[in-house]
């Protein structure tokens, strides 16, 4: 990757630098904040993990997953509750946070909290939003819809970038492939490389079964390994892994989430191949 387009620069929180051919960023966490004790506890461990293979960490959770498959699914704990949780976070292990918005009127409150307000998959074309967190001073994650093609995110990206802010990443997280299946195109990565913006790879939600177990969503966690090696061949700015320690008894997405305890060997494979492509092969 030395010798190929550089996408943009830029700190997040005090200690984390992405983009610009830097070496890759982690963003991880659970889905869905189920509890204070989950949450404490796999934030201890991801930074124990990280700061020991020296990878810069971005700590993810949401307080409300607004996009569940039926309405008995669980949500979260809800914004007051999820943000107290947060910032007990940040401040016990020092961590930048990233998190979820469904609302325009959600990023002012969410954004003096965390470091980087997402915009999800669903919701990524939706302007009032993408304006209303380019108004904060946070960064923005958009990630592209399902439905999109990697050069639509262009016009996604300049509704945020025209509203004053250039502090965006774009992330890609599978497109759909008939139903209730996604498929990878890593080409895509390149494409969304061309737009400037750092380059981030969702590996669990790539693998996805959005529906497939009818009132929940199904995933195939096997393949994330997989996929994460191969974008991190091609090129990213930052690997996305939802985790937990038992997902198979996860509240949410449980079926694509990596097993807290197999994520160390996966990132060191990841941390190789990323080193060995942006030192250009040497």
């Amino acid at each position: 990757m030395a010798d190929k387009q550089a996408t943009a620069q830029f700190k997040i929180g005090e200690k984390v630098t992405i983009g610009g051919n830097q070496p890759f960023v982690l963003i991880a966490g659970p889905c869905v904040i189920e509890s204070e004790q989950l949450v404490m506890e796999t934030a201890e461990k991801l930074k124990e993990i990280t700061t020991k293979l020296e990878i810069p960490l971005i700590f993810k959770a949401s307080f409300d997953k607004a996009n569940r498959t039926a309405l008995g699914s669980f949500r979260g704990g809800g914004q007051e509750d999820g943000l107290r949780i947060l910032a007990k976070v940040k401040q016990e292990f020092k961590l930048p946070l990233l998190t979820d918005i469904h609302h325009p009127e959600q990023a002012g409150p969410v954004g003096e909290v965390v470091d980087v307000l997402q915009i999800p998959a669903f919701l990524c074309r939706q302007t009032d939003l993408l304006v209303a967190a380019a108004a904060t001073p946070k960064v923005v994650n958009i990630k592209k819809g399902q439905f999109l093609a990697p050069w639509d995110m262009k016009n996604v990206v300049e509704k945020v970038s025209q509203s004053g802010n250039e502090r965006i990443l774009v992330t890609e997280r599978g497109t759909s492939f008939g139903y209730n299946n996604l498929v990878v195109d890593l080409t895509g990565l390149v494409e969304l490389r061309k737009i400037g913006y750092p380059v981030v790879f969702d590996g669990t939600h790539s693998v996805q079964k959005p529906g497939g177990q009818g009132t929940s969503t199904g995933g195939n966690r096997e393949y994330v390994e997989y996929l994460s090696r191969a974008a991190a061949a091609v090129g990213i700015d930052a690997l996305f892994l939802e985790t937990h320690p038992d997902p198979d008894r996860a509240l949410s997405d449980g079926p694509n989430m990596v097993k807290l305890d197999a994520l160390e060997e996966l990132l060191k494979m990841v941390k190789g191949i990323d080193l060995y492509i942006k030192d250009g092969g040497q």
